[in-house]
This record gives C-alpha cells, sequence and structure tokens, in this order.
C-alpha cells in the first residue's frame, strides 16, 4: 500500500501529466484557429507561449497543496488561550546545573556578596526575560557526585525559578567530588531523540575539580552550547579543605570542545546578541520558519491565483489582433470606402 505521506505528491503528479495531455490536445486545435485567435501573423505575444506550462503546473501546485492540507492534522484553537503547539514549534532550552556545595560559597556578584548559585539564578532569569518562553521547554539536570534529572521540558518558569533557589539538592547525592562530565552525558541522552538543531544547552558551574578528559559528544539536537561560570575566579573561598574558586581556563577548554561559547557571568549579565546566538533567534530566517502547511497554502494559492487570472491575461495582453469593428480615423477611412464602394454598385445600376 502507498504511504500517507506520498499521496500528494502522487496526486500531483498526476494532475501534471492529465494537464500536459490536455495542454498538448488544446494545442493541436489552438494551430489550426491561429489566423481566427491571433491574426494573419499567427503568433501570440511571447509570454504567452508559457501559458500551456502555467496551467499544467497550476494544477499540480493546486493539487499537492489541497492534498497536503487533507492529510495534515488540523491545528486546534482554545478562545481565551494559547493556540496549541505540536513538538516541532517548541524549542528545548537544556540546563546542566552545578548544585555542588561550592556552588553556595557567597563570592559572586558585582560586590562579591551573592552566592554562586543566586548568580546563577539571576543569570538564567535574565536568560528568559529575553527569549519567547512560552515557546520553549525546560529541563534541569542537577550534577554534583553525579547527574540527575530534576526537571523535563516543564513549560512553567517557577518551576525552574525553585531549582535555582534554596533547594539544597546537594543532599541527594553522595559528598564527594564534582562530576560534570557525568551531567553532560545525561543531557546528551535526554536531548537524544528530540529534533535536529532544536536544543540550546546551557552549562552553569564554578568549574571546580573539572577534569581534563571524557568530554561527551553531543547529539544532533543540540544547536548550541553555552557554558557560564559563577564566582570569584581570582580570590577564592576555602571549603572542604581546599580553596574554591571559578576555573575559567578550564571552562574555556570545556566550551571550546562542546564547539560552544563561553561566559563570565561572575559580574557580568548575558549579553543580547549571546542569548539570540546562543536560543537561535538570528539563525532561523522566513524560509526556515515556515511548516509544510504553510508552503501547502502557498502552493494552493498561488495555483489557484493562476487559474484563475491567467485566462482574463491571455484575452487582454495575449496578442495584438483585435477582431472587429476598428474605431478612431482608421474606422472612419473604411467607413467612407464603404460608402464610395456602394454608390458605385448604384450607379452601375
Amino acid at each position: 500500500m502507498v504511504e500517507q505521506e506520498y499521496y500528494a505528491p502522487l496526486a500531483a503528479l498526476g494532475a501534471l501529466i492529465l494537464a500536459a495531455l490536455a495542454e498538448a490536445l488544446h494545442g493541436r486545435r489552438v494551430r489550426r484557429l491561429a489566423p481566427l485567435a491571433f491574426g494573419p501573423a499567427r503568433q501570440p505575444f511571447a509570454w504567452a507561449r508559457a501559458a500551456p506550462y502555467l496551467r499544467a503546473f497550476s494544477f499540480a501546485a493546486l493539487t499537492w497543496g489541497v492534498m497536503t492540507l487533507l492529510f495534515l492534522e488540523p491545528r486546534r484553537y482554545a478562545t481565551g488561550m494559547a493556540a496549541e503547539r505540536t513538538d516541532a514549534d517548541f524549542q528545548h532550552v537544556l540546563i546542566v546545573l552545578d548544585v555542588s556545595p561550592s556552588m553556595r560559597l557567597v563570592d559572586a556578584g558585582v560586590d562579591g556578596k551573592q552566592s554562586r548559585m543566586t548568580r546563577a539564578r539571576s543569570l538564567i532569569e535574565s536568560f528568559f526575560d529575553r527569549v519567547p518562553i512560552e515557546q520553549s521547554r525546560i529541563s534541569v539536570v542537577a550534577v554534583y557526585n553525579g547527574a540527575k534529572p530534576v526537571v523535563i521540558d516543564t513549560k512553567d518558569f517557577e518551576v525552574v525559578r525553585n531549582i535555582f533557589g534554596d533547594l539544597p539538592m546537594h543532599f541527594a547525592f553522595q559528598a564527594g567530588k564534582t562530576k560534570l562530565f557525568e551531567g553532560l552525558e545525561e543531557a546528551a541522552k535526554i536531548a537524544k531523540p528530540w529534533n535536529p538543531r532544536s536544543t540550546t544547552l546551557i552549562v552553569m558551574s564554578d568549574g571546580d575539580t573539572l577534569p581534563p578528559t571524557g568530554m561527551p559528544r553531543m547529539p544532533a539536537s543540540v544547536r548550541s552550547v553555552l557554558v557560564v561560570g559563577v564566582g570569584d575566579s581570582r580570590v577564592g573561598k576555602f571549603i572542604d579543605g581546599r580553596q574554591s574558586r571559578q576555573d575559567i581556563p578550564t571552562l574555556k577548554q570545556m566550551a571550546a570542545r562542546l564547539g560552544g561559547t563561553f561566559h563570565d557571568g561572575n559580574q557580568r549579565h548575558l549579553s543580547s546578541s549571546l542569548i539570540a546566538s546562543a536560543a537561535g533567534l538570528e539563525e532561523r530566517d522566513i524560509f526556515e520558519r515556515l511548516t509544510l502547511r504553510d508552503y501547502a497554502l502557498f502552493a494552493a494559492a498561488i495555483g489557484a491565483a493562476i487559474l484563475g487570472f491567467l485566462p482574463l491575461l491571455l484575452h487582454f495582453f495575449g496578442t495584438r489582433w483585435r477582431p472587429g469593428t476598428r474605431s478612431g480615423s482608421r474606422a472612419t477611412a473604411a467607413d467612407a470606402a464603404n460608402a464610395r464602394h456602394e454608390r458605385s454598385l448604384v450607379g452601375a445600376r
């Protein structure tokens, strides 16, 4: 059996073949009646020669558009509510968040009086202030001595804000070293089934105890990677018998190996250009935003418009030949000649 997705192309092909055969038959008749249609020269305007091809392709376009719309899932709209969206309409934001105890150290922000987690929260709030959150689904993976998905594909930013708040998620892990790469591996598993280039991966960490090897490979769904560092990179804080501070060189290396961008968010918020680049707000032109439904509507509208207006264009602008009564001085001269001819006939009698 023929798959449903092939119905529209096959119907369009059938319409094209039938229209081409009809145009060939019509062309034979027109050639016999060319003097009546185009005058003694038997020639239309040059553009009118394309009319048979325009009609055939217009029938095919109209057929494909209508058949495609017939088999597409209809869009449903609810009064007073946002229109329902398909999975393809949403963009994913996947956050890998370091929740180790070092993220609770207070040395972040412009004045150094914020905890690193609080600074991360203000950065992510700034990010979603400039990204259309109604078109996004947010997932968060917590990382400490291992990785755990906290929320997947939520549309409620308040849930994400609570995760970045005072939620002591490090108690969900055994004490140990931060294993940020395990968070990246978990993120890759979550993002793998999503649509290609539909995901922005954001890594937020102080870079503390980041291993130099073992970088996971991101799936095709990840469009861009943004690594954001928090915490003072010059003067650290002591925790667990060692000094902890933002490890900028290691975070930059990780961003480079992931093919992404590093941003030191300790004192500077994310720039609008950086957010637009990471979220893909600049890279998608109007043609990339069009769906199959839009192309089907365009094809049906263009095909119907050509079939509707082409006869009028051919009638008024298809040829110079204008059979019937002539107007102006040429008509007057012809009438005078006819009158003289009639008088000569009367005199001969």
